[in-house]
């Protein structure tokens, strides 16, 4: 080990969002199914609301 030189770790960041769409969408699907659209458009309202606290909270 002590000849091998330590690299960059890559950057998964792209495959985390689709992977984290993917996922969304079928479990808004499944809601949709389950419940109705109500539901589901109070979860995406909620979600919406969090990220944009999240993205004031990162601005300072």
């Amino acid at each position: 080990m002590h000849g091998h030189k330590i690299s960059a770790a890559p950057d998964y960041t792209n495959a985390a969002l689709v992977s984290f769409a993917i996922n969304l969408a079928w479990i808004f699907f499944a809601i949709w199914a389950a419940f109705g659209l109500v539901p589901v458009l109070l979860l995406a309202m909620m979600l919406n609301h969090l990220i944009g606290r999240l993205q004031a909270r990162r601005r300072g």
